[in-house]
């Protein structure tokens, strides 16, 4: 490939898309106004396959997107900051601080860790800028499970993927 920037550059956006249509797919309406998606999957797909700069990228602005475009613009900046923080540390968990352990173990750990940034920090936003305070504790059980069936959707898509040479050469890249 000559235009390396440009190819990353066009992945990040496709990952981008991918989350947003992911997040928008299936939605399930939460206690506190938010709703429950399959996004993450892709979220964390995209961290493990893009890397901790592009992939965050992607997982936050696809996330954003998502929540501009179903009609929660309140949640839009903080899905923003979590689907980033998400994917940042999943990615880096699964790239350097995992490097050498098995795929399996790589995106359970990391997965877990991200979803579990994703699940306080949802807490933290929706608590404090929302003004829902302790009742934002409502939607922890949810996003949890949504953070479970993301790392299983990951789980299933990061290592069928990775299995094509394309898409090895592709991460190699990243």
């Amino acid at each position: 490939m000559k235009n390396t920037s440009t190819f990353r550059v066009v992945l990040t956006a496709l990952f981008a898309a991918l989350v947003c249509v992911a997040t928008m797919t299936i939605r399930i309406p939460s206690p506190t106004g938010g709703y429950l998606n399959l996004g993450d999957g892709i979220v964390l797909l995209s961290a493990f396959l893009l890397g901790p700069v592009y992939g965050t990228l992607a997982a936050g602005v696809g996330s954003m997107l998502a929540d501009l475009l179903s009609g929660y613009p309140a949640y839009a900046p903080g899905t923003l900051a979590v689907k980033a923080l998400t994917a940042l540390l999943a990615a880096q968990l699964y790239r350097r601080a995992l490097a050498g352990r098995g795929p399996v173990l790589r995106i359970a750990v990391a997965g877990i860790c991200g979803e579990l940034v994703m699940a306080l920090g949802y807490f933290a936003y929706t608590g404090a800028v929302l003004g829902y305070g302790l009742a934002a504790a409502a939607e922890i059980p949810g996003n949890l499970a949504q953070g479970a069936a993301g790392v299983v959707v990951a789980a299933l898509l990061t290592p069928a993927l990775l299995g094509s040479r394309e898409i090895r050469e592709m991460v190699e890249k990243m």
